[in-house]
């Protein structure tokens, strides 16, 4: 079992107060400097034509004045309170938070392509397009469709495009489509995206056993409906067995078929989304493909097409010419355009592809099959007597890369809720899983362990969350105030949101 260090009572025993985290204007004095300019040595344009009246401060910027020691100890403090990848065991469902081998930072940081300059004529860039050309290649097998754009800054934007070509697509077909149905498993990006669109969202039920209610898809599915948007396996960790059926009657009206690419950890090399009927996949490479996550970025969100979605991916795109050299194609006459500057977040591209020639075509299956043995095996662990009556499996069944639990049992019998498991976690070295997400599941936690995590990681959480439970038993007051070894206590997530800090004092 585990040993935490956390006193036998929520009140007596507490630690002393921590150290006061001030924020980096906090630690601001007048007239300090991290950095003296030295003078200019050049000639420069009055600041008038540099730059117009009307874009110009009419007051300085309230920066912080810090020396550069101050600024170093700052931020290192900051990171040694964070909880990471590095730290412990993730199990954050639906995100995939696994290990990123340093190899693959070390490559990013080579100066030729961490300095290169987006703007570099592409004769002088052929080694990063060569790269990014072969990332299409590799991502294209991957997803069993040929075509790929790299342009996307994340999934959510990878989603944006999908719909975006998606619409363009029924457009030059003379269609005009009101309607993107989604799951109600669907990631919570997938209405947003809908909406940003200009499409109305139609939601379609879950079956029992945890799938696309078919019934419920063919009622709703029209001529109005321009594109489902479907995770397979879904946010429960269940692959769809009727995923043709699916494709057949959404294909069936004229709508494309859109392939959430969060949860392919599950199936790469196994099994490919254009195998299954897919028109459009978004990869999230900074889940699938070792670039590290969280923290707002950079991502990447590349997507790919089958051949009758080709002619409107985003421009320009990488090339490869007649003469072996790589370029970038602007003459795309269907093409929506734009999506971003410059190609995308080109050190994502170099640690995705170190990863994927690093492992192979067999290393990739290799690495989902372990994900999907890792899920079951700590599910079949939480199917033990003492955990299993609080926190049954939602969908009781072979899952994929992750399961859902519910905690309404716990909730009902222990007195204690779902976020309260998740704070009591943070002191016994472990992140909390996803909580109350997906909204179907009373009380839900969403875990996925990952291929990264040892068989001995996986038995210490299992025995955690009995000994936490266990605990509820005696005294349900421990976790309902915990964390208690956290830098900070109990936040107020919700009030966070509402009232944002300003980051710069007014």
């Amino acid at each position: 079992m585990s040993t935490s260090t956390v006193p036998s009572t929520p009140i007596e025993g507490l630690p002393m107060q921590r150290d006061e985290v001030k924020t980096i204007y906090q630690r601001s004095v007048e007239g300090r400097r991290a950095f003296s300019a030295p003078p200019l040595d050049v000639p420069v344009k009055p600041l008038d034509e540099l730059i117009p009246a009307k874009l110009r401060r009419t007051t300085a910027a309230k920066l912080p004045q810090v020396s550069e020691p101050e600024i170093v100890r700052h931020y290192n403090r900051l990171s040694k309170r964070n909880f990471d990848l590095d730290t412990g065991f993730y199990p954050l469902g639906s995100c995939t938070m696994k290990h990123n081998p340093k190899l693959h930072e070390r490559v990013a940081g080579l100066p030729g392509n961490a300095r290169l300059h987006p703007l570099q004529d592409p004769e002088r860039a052929q080694g990063a397009l060569e790269l990014m050309h072969g990332l299409q290649v590799a991502l294209g097998e991957v997803a069993g469709m040929p075509h790929v754009s790299l342009q996307p800054s994340a999934g959510s934007h990878g989603e944006l495009a999908g719909l975006l070509v998606t619409r363009a697509y029924h457009e030059d077909r003379g269609e005009q489509r009101t309607k993107v149905l989604t799951p109600d498993t669907a990631h919570g990006t997938n209405p947003a995206t809908v909406t940003m669109a200009g499409y109305e969202v139609v939601k379609v039920g879950t079956n029992p056993d945890g799938g696309v209610d078919v019934d419920d898809l063919r009622a709703k599915a029209d001529e109005s409906v321009a594109c489902l948007m479907l995770t397979n396996p879904n946010t429960l960790g269940v692959f769809d067995a009727n995923i043709e059926e699916i494709a057949s009657i959404v294909h069936g009206v004229g709508a494309t078929l859109y392939y959430d690419g969060a949860n392919l950890n599950a199936i790469m090399g196994i099994t490919r989304p254009g195998d299954m009927g897919f028109d459009i996949v978004h990869f999230n490479l900074h889940k699938s493909f070792t670039q590290p996550h969280g923290g707002g970025g950079p991502g990447a969100g590349p997507i790919a097409v089958s051949e009758r979605i080709a002619p409107y991916l985003p421009t320009p795109q990488v090339v490869k010419r007649d003469d072996g050299s790589f370029d970038l194609e602007h003459d795309i006459p269907k093409s929506i355009g734009k999506l971003r500057g410059f190609q995308g977040n080109y050190g994502v591209f170099v640690r995705s592809y170190a990863y994927i020639r690093s492992l192979g075509a067999e290393g990739l299956r290799e690495a989902s099959e372990v994900a999907v043995l890792n899920a079951n095996y700590l599910l079949a662990l939480l199917r033990r007597a003492g955990v299993a009556e609080y926190l049954p499996a939602a969908f009781d069944r072979i899952c994929m890369h992750e399961f859902v639990l519910s905690g309404a049992p716990m909730k009902r019998d222990l007195g204690i809720r779902t976020l309260d498991l998740a704070k009591r976690l943070l002191d016994h070295g472990v992140h909390p899983p996803t909580v109350y997400f997906p909204l179907l599941v009373d009380e839900a936690l969403l875990l996925e362990p990952t291929e990264t995590e040892t068989k001995e990681t996986l038995d210490h959480f299992a025995d955690v969350i009995a000994e936490i439970l266990a605990e509820a038993k005696g005294d349900p007051e421990i976790a309902r105030n915990a964390p208690y070894t956290t830098p900070v206590r109990r936040l107020d997530e919700a009030g966070a949101a509402k009232r944002p800090v300003i980051r710069q004092p007014l």
